[in-house]
């Protein structure tokens, strides 16, 4: 079964439950994901079981994928295939985690939170968007 139908309602269901589980671990409140960040502060460890929980989901889909000779829906598995540690990964990295920590937001949480309809979300979501088009026509003119 690798037709395009079963995908899309496989990617809708999981998209959705991805969301009502940002929604309930309180990752959609940008305060709350700034208190968690905050470790020199008042620093509000509650989202440390959400990052586990996200770890332990992860590992175990990596663990079963290197198991199964093609995934159920699709043909092959897109794992990545680089693991040098590079400039670009690492400035990546550091300016999401920068992102990340002074709007309290990342773009699944923020997309996900796009339902609340509250004004900065309206605001960094299609900021988020434009700087990531910038992204690829910088990244496209090398």
């Amino acid at each position: 079964m690798t037709g395009a139908a079963p995908r899309l309602a496989a990617a809708l269901a999981m998209g959705l439950l991805f969301g009502l589980g940002l929604s309930l671990s309180g990752m959609l409140d940008p305060a709350r994901v700034q208190g968690f960040l905050d470790v020199g502060g008042a620093w509000d460890p509650t989202l440390i079981f959400v990052l586990g929980g996200a770890v332990s989901v992860a590992l175990a889909g990596f663990a079963l994928a290197r198991r199964l000779p093609r995934p159920v829906l699709d043909t092959r598995f897109d794992l990545p295939a680089r693991r040098r540690i590079d400039a670009p990964l690492i400035g990546g990295a550091a300016l999401f985690g920068v992102g990340w920590g002074l709007s309290g937001l990342c773009p699944g949480p923020a997309v996900a939170a796009l339902s609340t309809g509250a004004l900065p979300i309206l605001v960094f979501v299609p900021a988020m968007l434009v700087g990531m088009a910038a992204f690829r026509l910088i990244r496209g003119a090398r």
